[in-house]
């Protein structure tokens, strides 16, 4: 049976980025404006609060592990935030070594930062379905990870990006699996927390070609159609056919992107009886048929099967 939260980080393809070590002291602020990338922040010493617009602050601690899959918006401060006109700007010791506050002072707060990118042609879609933030307390693995994400940054050993791109996968999955319960915002973990819809959601992705029904998929589930369709849309966020059409056309838009296979075929591997009904159902949910998309997104000539034009 096929694993949801496996597919997703799949297919999200996290690439790395930016790794940093923060050590602070006295009272601080930093400010950043992210265009929607992830990030992540694992706590090693000391305490202090992160506000991600929109959200009440979060006190994070030593041992504690954070993760914003889509940051737009945020601030890091002091428990004691400085007062008004305090530097914003971080002072950077080395390359990827930076000092918040007073830089004289004994550090009380040492904290290790990251950013990555997702790759995804389908990374809006994907992001969606992901919980707006995840806190762990506690999280000696994820520190852990992290710990060997930035000491691989460091590093110029051979096969660093594949290294990286690993470790990173690997941490999204950790974090995301201590997200799941009741506490998560609507989406895939919070699905698969509930044992009756984790069963209908692996059994979408493990058959994307499917001919799947509400009826199947609650019976699946061991519910009525109508609890079952109910209870799906809190928790995951979305309609049970809504989410297995957006579904298949993420799967559709990974293959169509690496010409895994010619447009026909991908129509067949994601459920659509015909090529124009795969088509029409792409434009719709893209804003262009798939053979603009492939010619848009596909790799260079040779890269994979090429895909004819829709």
């Amino acid at each position: 049976m096929s694993d949801p939260l496996a597919d997703v980080v799949r297919l999200l393809t996290p690439a790395p980025s930016i790794s940093k070590r923060v050590t602070a002291a006295g009272r601080w602020i930093v400010e950043r404006r992210e265009l929607g990338r992830p990030f992540y922040c694992a706590m090693v010493e000391g305490a202090c609060r992160l506000t991600v617009a929109g959200r009440a602050p979060i006190r994070l601690e030593a041992g504690d592990f954070v993760l914003v899959p889509e940051a737009f918006a945020f601030a890091c401060t002091s428990l004691e935030p400085p007062g008004p006109g305090a530097p914003r700007r971080p002072l950077e010791l080395a390359p990827g070594v930076v000092r918040l506050g007073d830089a004289g002072a004994p550090a009380d707060v040492v904290m290790l930062v990251g950013h990555c990118d997702f790759a995804s042609p389908d990374r809006a879609l994907l992001v969606s379905l992901l919980p707006e933030v995840v806190h762990a307390r506690g999280a000696e693995r994820l520190t852990a990870l992290v710990r060997l994400i930035d000491d691989e940054t460091r590093s110029d050993r051979a096969a660093r990006g594949m290294v990286l791109a690993r470790l990173l996968e690997v941490l999204l999955i950790d974090a995301l699996r201590s997200a799941g319960g009741t506490g998560a915002t609507p989406g895939l973990m919070r699905g698969l927390a509930d044992p009756r819809l984790g069963a209908a959601l692996r059994r979408i992705h493990a058959h994307p070609a499917h001919p799947h029904t509400v009826a199947e998929l609650a019976a699946a589930a061991a519910l009525s159609r109508t609890t079952f369709h109910e209870r799906f849309r809190r928790e995951v966020g979305a309609a049970p056919m809504e989410y297995v059409a957006r579904w298949r056309i993420s799967l559709a838009k990974e293959m169509l992107a690496r010409r895994a296979a010619p447009i026909a075929e991908v129509a067949q591997r994601v459920g659509y009886g015909s090529t124009s009904a795969f088509s029409m159902a792409f434009a719709r949910h893209v804003g262009a048929p798939p053979g603009v998309f492939a010619a848009r997104t596909a790799g260079p000539p040779g890269a994979g099967v090429q895909p004819p034009a829709a």
